[in-house]
């Protein structure tokens, strides 16, 4: 107990520690608790913040804030429109038609499976292979399962994108508009021994905003050079596919090591064992290999680097409490605990030496 004791009053005996500690609670628990019904409130402070850094240019230049926020939220609603009007509909299409494949693409797996105690009788058995074709079975049954029940529920999720498409643009345009009033508010409400919270969120403030917008960059370049490259090569479903190696880069490395299944198997089923395929395959490994070596250290130059072990744990732990989104947000997470750990105050003989 002695040692638990001398820890907390070590590390908790200044004030200004316990409110950065109580902040950290709150928002813990109001995410846990209410977050799922939050994701409108938390997607439209992302997006501000990503227009955020559009706006701040042009103020810079001597546009008045109001105007600044006027553009910069015009051609967001016109990139929403587009999006809504052209891309959605595409992808939908597009992954319909590769759901109706899927059973074609069992069928062929089956022969292929089935083929393999003949030409590889050393290494595989009638057995096994039998056990291995059950599994398939199964999965595919629960597939189709969960297939039926999303489009039964359908309904459900077109009313609540409807509510989206309705609510988020209109509080985009309200964090923008109103950021000094928010911010004064938030800060009155605040106690007034907060400079250990302040200086935590000035250097979190900057490592977000930068990971947020070069993010948002990276699946841009990324989707359109991989758009390009499967169109060029006869790719099917090539926007589909290349929407979502763009949407992977969200989980590094995971992310990643995830979309080469489908891409190198729509490619399998599309031109089966040719030069196509491992020209595909190649070209998918090369756009990664170009991300992760030359796009991701321009843009996230100025972001304060995590470690790979560390990424992976951060994707682990928070996929795990709340699934997809704790996927997404697992990096900004992390680099909201790196910046509480970097600023917590230290006794003075373990601060560590300037080199």
């Amino acid at each position: 107990m002695g040692v638990i004791k001398d820890w907390v009053r070590r590390y908790f005996s200044d004030p200004q520690v316990v409110i950065l500690a109580v902040f950290l609670v709150v928002g813990l628990a109001t995410v846990l608790l209410a977050g799922e019904h939050l994701v409108p409130v938390i997607a439209s402070l992302i997006i501000a913040y990503l227009l955020e850094g559009l706006i701040q240019p042009l103020q810079r230049v001597g546009t008045p804030r109001m105007l600044a926020v006027g553009i910069v939220f015009l051609v967001f609603f016109l990139v929403l429109l587009a999006l809504l009007f052209w891309l959605l509909p595409v992808l939908t299409r597009q992954a319909t038609q590769l759901l109706q494949e899927v059973p074609d693409m069992l069928s062929a797996s089956q022969t292929l499976i089935l083929s393999l105690p003949e030409k590889y009788p050393n290494i595989f058995s009638e057995v096994e292979i039998e056990k291995i074709l059950d599994q398939i079975r199964r999965e595919a049954g629960l597939f189709t399962d969960k297939m039926l029940r999303q489009t039964l529920s359908s309904v459900v999720g077109v009313i609540t994108l409807v509510v989206y498409i309705v609510l988020m643009p209109l509080l985009v345009f309200f964090f923008l508009k109103d950021k000094d009033k928010l911010m004064g508010w938030i800060r009155r409400h605040l106690p007034r021994e907060r400079g250990l919270a302040s200086r935590v969120w000035q250097g979190v403030d900057v490592q977000l905003g930068n990971f947020i917008r070069g993010k948002f960059w990276e699946i841009l370049i990324v989707w359109g050079a991989s758009y390009l490259t499967f169109i060029f090569m006869g790719l099917s479903f090539s926007l589909l596919l290349a929407f979502l190696v763009g949407i992977s880069v969200l989980v590094p490395y995971i992310g990643a090591a995830v979309m080469t299944f489908p891409v190198a198997l729509v490619a399998y089923f599309q031109f089966g064992w040719t030069g196509d395929l491992a020209w595909i395959i190649l070209a998918y490994l090369v756009i990664q290999m170009l991300d992760g070596n030359v796009l991701v250290p321009l843009l996230f130059s100025e972001v304060v680097n995590l470690h790979p072990i560390a990424i992976i744990v951060a994707v682990l732990f928070f996929g795990g409490i709340w699934g997809v989104w704790g996927v997404f947000f697992a990096i900004p997470l992390a680099i909201l605990l790196q910046g509480v750990l970097s600023a917590w105050p230290r006794r003075p003989d373990e601060e560590t030496p300037v080199q």
